[in-house]
């Protein structure tokens, strides 16, 4: 039976050993929160892998800024997706758009056929699309089997309603995933809007980078 489940995004092995021992059914490995989260290096995803019992998806994202991508960057996308295969993760997280806003249908097909049969993620390069409606169909024929997406706002408030829409849009065809500023302070607001999915949090609470564990707590009791 489907139910509510909880991924944390972590930029370091404290905060995904704490987000195992707390309950979390998955977590997003990443670097540089600063960043907004980049690609981590290949000596943490294995020291990570051995310690870890629950799925364990990693992003795929060379470096901050825009979602357009060079060929040498692809190339590293790549490399890194095939290397990341071999350590035993469980999925992937990336996105890549055109200079135009719009999906790069050509670029994500890539790299999803390379992380298969693994599950891709399109990560929040969606809150920054020209045409949701568009995007959402582009991003379903790349095969991705989850958007991770704020509904375009500057947290998941803010884009409540735009993710109660695009998840009807989506319907069972793909799982719409909220984050971007999710806390146990608001998750009850989404809960009475969206239908039961993951929710996405980095449960990071102070200027630290590590994962605060009675806030992981606090998120999986409204779970």
């Amino acid at each position: 039976m489907k139910k509510n489940q909880l991924e944390i995004a972590c930029f370091n092995y404290e905060s995904a050993i704490i987000a195992q021992e707390n309950g979390a059914d998955r977590i997003e490995l990443c670097e540089n929160m600063k960043l907004g989260g980049t690609t981590p290096n290949s000596i943490l995803v294995v020291k990570v892998r051995e310690d870890l019992k629950i799925k364990m998806h990693v992003i795929i994202r060379p470096r901050g800024g825009d979602f357009v991508y060079s060929d040498e960057e692809l190339t590293e996308m790549k490399q890194d997706i095939k290397q990341f295969k071999k350590l035993g993760v469980d999925g992937f997280v990336f996105g890549i758009l055109k200079d135009n806003g719009k999906v790069n249908k050509k670029q994500n097909k890539e790299l999803v056929h390379l992380a298969h049969p693994l599950s891709c993620t399109f990560h929040r390069a969606f809150d920054v699309v020209k045409d949701v409606e568009k995007s959402l169909e582009d991003v379903i024929e790349c095969g991705f089997k989850t958007i991770l997406t704020s509904g375009q706002g500057i947290n998941v408030e803010e884009g409540i309603l735009a993710l109660e829409r695009i998840q009807e849009l989506a319907g069972d065809r793909i799982e719409i995933m909220p984050g971007g500023g999710l806390r146990s302070s608001n998750i009850k607001l989404l809960q009475e809007k969206l239908d039961l999915t993951f929710y996405h949090s980095s449960a990071i609470t102070d200027n630290t980078e590590i994962a605060n564990p009675e806030e992981i707590k606090e998120l999986k009791n409204f779970l």
